[in-house]
């Protein structure tokens, strides 16, 4: 009996042996693993980013001053013209004739002019007479006097027909400026990029000046980048800049920020200076710059992907920013892997385009900076295989 009752406490003390070396062996407490990267040497660029809008640097609405049909269009869209150039002319048949009527009434005043001075020339006579017969008392002092007014009378007749010749000038100079202004001239060197107007429309410039093509220089645009108003107490005329277009999303042309405007395009279509603080649209200022365009690939109203150089670094150490950790009087926390273990240190940075951000003091080229971390866990039995029925 004595023997069977150590028996059965060896076996039990072999079990518990051989349970607690199983569990040692293969449930041993996973070890913590670390996510890092390493501290690289790279090139940075903080960057605020917009959307613009490609517009010739001068564009011209080019129409008529007066009435009238359309008589030819001496250009067609695409052609490229110079200052001077005759563009289009507008039938002149009625400006033909307001100028006759003009010059026919400027004749008029002045052949009353004529007369006038004729009448004066007597008037002064009969004056003259008058003062040798009161010197012979062979008159009187009423026809003397009355001799006198009439003198006067006629000179002041001519002053007023003066006055009407010179009005009468002024509308033959309107008339026959009128009249010129039925050839249509190009203003400036440009390409007609729109023809509004066509051949035998009428025109009517009663209220406003109707357009009948529009003239622009392409060789140099001006870029309208749209700058949220987050970021645009960060820019200030003289950055760099850059931009590509949709068709050709590679290729970088480089410029210089002009100005910012100091107001949004909604001021003009509001027609206030007011706006609501509880208004929940974005607001947006326009950034312009100008970009040759010799080869004119860049066309109008072009879409523009725009960044805006705020600062570079070159050949810097840097992390990626998902690495910072807290924030404190001196940098940023980061947790760097030495001989397996985490070590705090705190750094301080430079540049951050929020992808990458660059070191100036606490980290070396190689350091091992931890971004996450996780633990080796059990590793999972495989599932039963289900039995596949035929």
């Amino acid at each position: 009996m004595k023997k069977k009752i150590i028996g059965t406490l060896v076996t039990i003390l072999v079990l518990m042996a051989g349970f607690f070396g199983v569990r040692a062996l293969f449930f041993t407490p996973s070890s913590p693993s670390y996510l890092t990267v390493p501290v690289t040497r790279e090139d940075i660029e903080e960057l605020v980013l917009a959307t613009g809008a490609l517009e010739p640097i001068k564009q011209v609405n080019v129409g008529a001053q007066v009435n009238g049909q359309l008589k030819s269009l001496k250009v067609k869209l695409g052609d490229r013209v110079k200052k001077g150039d005759l563009l289009a002319e507008v039938d002149p048949v009625l400006q033909e004739n307001d100028l006759r009527n003009a010059e026919a009434s400027l004749e008029s005043v002045k052949a009353q002019k004529r007369a006038q001075q004729a009448q004066l020339e007597q008037y002064e006579l009969a004056y003259e007479r008058q003062k040798q017969m009161i010197q012979a008392e062979a008159s009187s002092q009423a026809e003397l006097e009355a001799a006198q007014a009439q003198v006067k009378s006629a000179r002041a007749g001519l002053d007023s027909l003066d006055a009407q010749i010179h009005q009468a000038t002024i509308r033959v100079d309107t008339a026959r400026a009128n009249l010129g202004y039925t050839r249509i001239i190009a203003p400036m060197d440009g390409e007609v990029i729109a023809l509004i107007t066509q051949e035998g429309q009428t025109v009517v410039s009663a209220q406003s000046a109707p357009t009948i093509l529009i003239l622009a220089d392409l060789d140099t645009m001006t870029v309208k980048a749209q700058i949220s108003e987050a970021d645009v107490v960060r820019i200030r005329p003289g950055l760099p800049v850059y931009f590509t277009i949709l068709g050709v999303p590679n290729k970088k042309r480089h410029s210089t920020l002009r100005t910012v405007e100091p107001a949004p395009d909604t001021i003009t279509s509001s027609g206030s200076m007011t706006s609501s603080a509880s208004s929940t649209t974005a607001i947006y200022y326009n950034g312009l710059f100008d970009v040759e365009n010799t080869d004119h690939v860049l066309r109008t109203f072009m879409t523009a992907q725009v960044s805006i150089v705020l600062g570079t670094a070159k050949d810097v150490l840097s992390i990626p920013v998902t690495a910072l950790g807290d924030r404190t009087r001196g940098g940023y926390r980061v947790r760097v892997l030495v001989n397996g273990a985490p070590e705090e240190r705190v750094i301080k940075t430079g540049l951050n385009n929020n992808v990458r951000v660059e070191i100036l003091e606490g980290l070396v080229e190689g350091d091992q900076v931890i971004v996450g971390e996780g633990s080796k866990g059990d590793q999972p039995a495989a599932a039963p295989r289900r039995p596949i029925r035929i």
